[in-house]
């Protein structure tokens, strides 16, 4: 991609190139609008849609104007009426027109301003809201004042904003229409029939009406979603967001691939020496994944499973496939303990099948780095399972064929793509037990192909889940000595605090004070804060029976494998989202046993906590989880998107936009297989559209893996 085209400059230009932001203004703006290192520009004030409206427009007499509502009515000022001396009375002003009267009320109103605000005699604009005091209408402390003169500049409807301390909504009103001013004629970039089908206008008639619209029925929440200038801009953005997937992906379709199969001997034997048979869904999701890598496509994969549906199985055989075609394979672990558990998991089955597998994490120093680094340098390590370190830059893989990243969305794209550039042609398969909604798999990985595994392997039991009042925690006490003594295992996780790791380690570790003084040596703690190795021995103790109950903070959230627990109990459930609850519970219930899972809430709970706790007790189906997370929180949240580099929308809303997501993911397809240089018209246009929405940078940043 060419440098930004010079005529998007003045949306770029910072917020205090506009009139009234001064050094005071600018670092609250930036509080607002701005990102970490980056000031508020012209751009963010545009893109901060309004929450709300407030009629302005002149309507009728005073004998008309409804109660309760706000109105505008054109007045005369009659007589002013200060508060006695000596009491603590309102001022008083009556303004009144040939219908009637009305007192504008004001509390430690000062006479000298009020009488030159309001002149004796003199017609005047007030606007606010008409309320009843003793049977007489009064206007406590109007919005607006104005005179003849200024009146010509009120807007009919004025848009209410979010906004911080410091800056008030009337404010970035006044700073919004000197940003509108600066909006360029834009080339159009969207097609003319589809723009017609919708009733969609142009650009920059879309972004007007937004900030200034016709009548306040407009801004209402309702409204907004279903409005064809909000929508308008929406698809814009996910225009710009699926080109710019469909543009990486076509790059990195076209980018040399190597065949990375053998002769399936290796993938064979491997399946014969697991204690289960794969799963339908797991057996499609294999012979995808090898159609991928015997293709001299790269291979750029999404392997979507529920909590418990085996990918950690199917990302072995990937990797076998790569070996059988002498190349090595690598699988990445957002943490060293999943790190651990993946590379304990794999190893008997490594072994068996005559394979070298090595554990490379940030912990590993001195002879056994060097021993591994080594390895894979030469090739006589086939797998490297680790964690970030993977892609430091002394770690050299002799002929790495297959890159395997487990949770995705603990990791940025970048880091994916820095594992892939660690050999030549890596086809990159990528693993989530987050359950995404179809809608957001197309927001974040529109880049990739998706694999499901929507069934659990056999002989998994169902979790029973019961919701419990705090108030009943002694019972919960007494059910998990129970389960101590019939030799089940029990996690205990704690309540999220705050947003510091340091303020949540607190309640954990209180309450594994409490517990040990009922158990005894029986109980474990295991949380971030601990040295690395502190939280293996605690996870290896819970493990191998040595502790019976683990108290935990969410770092146990994904993928701990003891099949012995049968019991997970999560404190102050109402707390956490949905996606965190059931990857927790998913925790449990991985063997023979029957499961329980008991959330403790604190009540009253909210209408959402209420929903969301009950939504975990109707089902285990990971995908409708999601669903309705998606549909409670929005879809910022679901990823998280600090991790995920997932673009947090500023027009669009995929909980309320999936039809103009899919469509925008159809047309920008279409646009790459015609035009893959964007050099026609409509490509040029389409070129400014992607770095008006800022996803040059995604382009830019992919091509370079």
């Amino acid at each position: 991609m060419s440098l930004r085209p010079s005529l998007l400059d003045p949306l770029f230009a910072p917020a205090t190139t506009l009139p009234g932001v001064g050094p005071k203004i600018a670092p609250l703006l930036d509080r607002l609008l701005g990102e970490p290192g980056r000031p508020a520009r012209v751009l963010d004030l545009l893109f901060h849609v309004p929450s709300g409206g407030i009629s302005r427009e002149i309507k009728g007499s005073i004998a008309d104007a409804p109660v309760g509502e706000p109105v505008t009515l054109a007045v005369t000022v009659a007589a002013h009426r200060p508060a006695p001396p000596g009491r603590r009375a309102p001022y008083r002003v009556i303004v009144e027109d040939e219908t009637g009267d009305v007192a504008l009320i004001f509390f430690n109103g000062q006479r000298a301003r009020l009488e030159k605000l309001l002149p004796v005699g003199e017609r005047r604009f007030v606007s606010g809201k008409i309320e009843t005091w003793d049977g007489m209408r009064q206007m406590v402390h109007p919005d607006r004042v104005l005179d003849e003169r200024s009146i010509a500049t009120l807007p009919a409807v004025e848009t209410v904003y979010g906004q911080t301390e410091g800056v008030t909504s009337r404010m970035i009103g006044r700073y919004m229409g000197s940003a509108l001013e600066r909006v360029p004629t834009l080339p159009e970039w969207q097609d003319a029939a589809w723009l017609g089908k919708n009733g969609f206008p142009p650009f920059h008639e879309a972004m007007s009406t937004l900030h200034r619209p016709d009548h306040a029925g407009q801004v209402t929440e309702e409204a907004l979603a279903k409005s064809p200038f909000r929508r308008r801009l929406a698809y814009d953005e996910l225009l710009a967001s699926q080109l710019a997937l469909a543009l990486v992906r076509s790059r990195m379709r076209r980018l040399p691939g190597r065949v990375n199969a053998g002769d399936g001997s290796l993938v064979t034997k491997i399946e014969k020496a697991l204690p289960f048979g794969l799963t339908k869904s797991q057996e499609k999701a294999v012979a995808d994944i090898r159609r991928d890598l015997v293709s001299d496509k790269r291979m750029l994969r999404l392997l979507q499973g529920d909590v418990g549906s085996g990918k950690t199985v199917v990302g072995l055989l990937t990797m076998a496939s790569a070996i059988e075609a002498g190349r090595q394979a690598a699988m990445m672990a957002p943490t060293e303990i999943l790190a651990r558990q993946h590379y304990e998991r794999l190893l008997p089955l490594a072994q068996d099948a005559g394979l070298s597998i090595a554990l490379l994490t940030g912990r590993d120093k001195g002879a056994e780095r060097k021993r591994v680094l080594a390895g894979l340098a030469d090739g006589s390590i086939h797998i490297a399972v680790g964690t970030h370190a993977l892609f430091q830059d002394d770690v050299a893989f002799h002929d790495l064929g297959v890159a395997v990243v487990d949770e995705q969305h603990r990791f940025g794209v970048h880091q994916r793509l820095a594992l892939g550039a660690k050999g030549a042609a890596v086809d990159i398969l990528v693993m989530t037990a987050t359950p995404i909604p179809r809608t957001l798999a197309l927001t974040c990985f529109g880049d990739m192909d998706v694999s499901v595994l929507d069934e659990k392997p056999a002989g998994r039991k169902p979790i029973s889940t019961k919701l419990i009042s705090i108030e009943r925690l002694d019972e919960v006490i007494g059910g998990i000595g129970r389960a101590i003594a019939q030799d089940d295992r029990v996690y205990w996780v704690c309540p999220l605090v705050g947003e510091s790791e340091t303020v949540d380690l607190a309640a954990a570790e209180e309450r594994f004070e409490q517990l040990q003084q009922i158990f005894g040596d029986q109980v474990g703690l295991v949380h971030g804060k601990m040295a690395g190795r502190d939280k293996d021995a605690a996870m290896e103790a819970f493990a191998s029976g040595k502790t019976r109950v683990l108290v935990s903070t969410t770092v146990i959230e994904v993928g701990v494998d003891v099949p012995e627990a049968t019991v997970m109990v999560v404190e102050h459930a109402e707390r956490f989202g949905l996606a965190q609850l059931h990857q927790l519970r998913g925790r449990i219930g991985r063997g023979s046993r029957p499961s329980t899972c008991l959330l403790v809430y604190k009540g009253p709970l909210g209408q959402t906590a209420q929903a969301r706790l009950e939504m975990m007790r109707q089902t285990e189906d990971g995908f409708k989880i999601a669903e309705e997370d998606l549909r409670l929180r929005g879809e910022g949240e679901i990823l998280g998107t600090r991790q995920s580099g997932l673009p947090g929308f500023k027009m669009a809303r995929p909980d309320i936009d999936s039809e103009l997501l899919v469509a925008a993911r159809d047309d920008a397809r279409l646009v790459v297989d015609r035009d893959p240089e964007l050099t026609s018209e409509r490509g040029e246009a389409l070129r400014v559209l992607l770095y008006l929405f800022e996803r040059d940078a995604a382009i830019r940043l992919l091509r370079a893996g």
